[in-house]
């Protein structure tokens, strides 16, 4: 796109709307599609508002960027809040004119329209003793450094030394899933990693400019621009503006078919704007088929693979919470940690009985998840499960517990996975290509429990 000057801007028209200072998220939001930062500079409140589990995994994020502070001793925080721009860069500028303090978190920055708040930046002192160059470090709950990372450190790096400070080396700080936590206090130096990606970052830093430039220019418009929704929407984040520009879609929408979203757009390039309107003679794979026949599909096999099923039959569903913060012994970040089952055991005779666990509290729930389980499966009958998840639960959960490995080898021999089953003998319209079962799991009134043992287990 070409430059525009401010003069131009203005003489358009009446309707433009002024330059607006931009920030590293909106920076982000921008690469990933020019709508979506439009959208949320001008009209943000056609956004869908992050759900209980978004919200859950960002508060997961402020808290291992609050905890990675304490790597760091000595460290400074600037007070100022985030909408509090001049007093932030001037207590900014008063701590970089500070030897004493080692390292600064959260500090502004602003240049070239674009205002940055650091998560850390650590003082590199230089040979001759008197002036100072710093490391810029960027804190994710992530476990390895992504492409969108090095994006947001170049957007960084590019407003810190815009401003005059002068970088010795640009990183990422993540989690290291290698970590074991053996209980008592947490080993920063074994949870975190810090790789530098100064190499990567000044690849990068050379596009900012030209890239800001379009942005602003676009952010001058008196409308957003038009741009089909398609894979950019889901990557590298979800874009809270999906529901909005999808909400006028016809139902059988093409972007509905399952499968890489490669030959949806090869598919929409040709034309093609629902599913039925596939060509016949297009290769598609098997549930790509089924999906545009649009009809239910009953294996001739089904019936003699549900007969295999032994009573009574215990319909398992196992709950887990994955925590950044490892907060019990000998498990380690992001490892699965069980806080809840349901058994719906039905009878020969067509009744149903429920039990199920759910633990609230802030203690360990892994034994007390494991023995009430155990109990509740007795010995005989069917296990029936979605996908292997239950049964790679229960292989963990052998090894911290080896007192329970012959129950476990037990009940792993009666596992019945009805995943398989389904993706092999059956298909109904209704799945809409996915038989994937966690959407309508986390619509039942379960996973506000799910939440709430998140947030007590995070309070911890």
């Amino acid at each position: 796109m070409d430059s525009m000057t401010m003069a131009d801007a203005h003489n358009r028209s009446s309707t433009t709307f002024a330059p607006r200072r931009l920030s590293k998220s909106k920076y982000l939001s921008g690469l990933q599609c020019h709508k979506r930062l439009y959208l949320e500079m001008h009209q943000p409140a056609l956004a869908t508002p992050p759900d209980a589990s978004t919200q859950a995994i960002l508060d997961m994020g402020t808290e291992i960027g609050v905890l990675a502070q304490q790597h760091f001793r000595g460290g400074v925080l600037v007070k100022s809040g985030f909408r509090q721009r001049e007093a932030a860069i001037a207590e900014t500028a008063a701590l970089l004119q500070d030897s004493k303090i080692p390292a600064i978190f959260e500090g502004a920055f602003e240049y070239d329209g674009v205002l940055v708040r650091v998560d850390i930046l650590e003082r590199v002192q230089n040979g001759d003793g008197r002036s100072s160059s710093w490391r810029l470090i960027e804190v994710k709950s992530s476990t390895r450094v992504k492409d969108v990372h090095l994006d947001d450190l170049s957007i960084q790096s590019h407003v810190v030394q815009g401003a005059g400070l002068r970088l010795d080396a640009t990183c990422l700080m993540h989690i290291d899933t290698g970590y074991l936590y053996r209980g008592g206090e947490v080993d920063l130096q074994a949870l975190f990693s810090i790789e530098d990606v100064s190499e990567s970052v000044t690849d990068r830093r050379g596009s900012v400019p030209e890239r800001l430039a379009t942005m602003k220019v676009l952010l001058l418009e008196s409308k957003a621009p038009r741009i089909e929704p398609d894979q950019h929407c889901h990557t590298p984040y979800e874009c809270p503006f999906w529901a909005h520009c999808t909400k006028d879609k016809p139902q059988r929408w093409i972007y509905h078919l399952p499968g890489k979203k490669e030959i949806v757009s090869q598919l929409v390039r040709r034309g093609i704007v629902t599913i039925d309107d596939i060509p016949d003679d297009t290769r598609l794979s098997d549930v790509q088929r089924k999906v545009k026949d649009n009809v239910e599909w009953v294996s001739s096999e089904l019936g003699r693979t549900l007969r295999s099923l032994s009573y009574p039959i215990h319909h398992l569903d196992a709950e887990t919470v994955m925590l950044a913060l490892p907060r019990f012994p000998s498990m380690r970040p992001y490892q699965s940690l069980p806080v809840q089952w349901s058994n719906h055991i039905e009878l020969e005779s067509g009744e149903v009985a429920h039990q199920e666990f759910l633990h609230g509290e802030a203690s360990d729930p892994r034994r007390r998840w494991v023995e009430s389980l155990i109990e509740s499966l007795g010995e005989t009958g069917s296990i029936v499960v979605y996908s292997a998840y239950e049964e790679s639960l229960i292989r963990q959960l052998a090894e911290t517990f080896p007192e329970f490995k012959s129950a476990f080898k037990a009940i792993m021999k009666r596992l019945w996975d009805l995943l398989s089953v389904i993706k092999s003998h059956y298909y109904h319209p209704a799945f809409n290509g996915s038989y994937c079962s966690v959407q309508m799991w986390w619509n039942r009134p379960e996973s506000a429990s799910r939440l709430m043992i998140i947030q007590v287990l995070s309070s911890r």
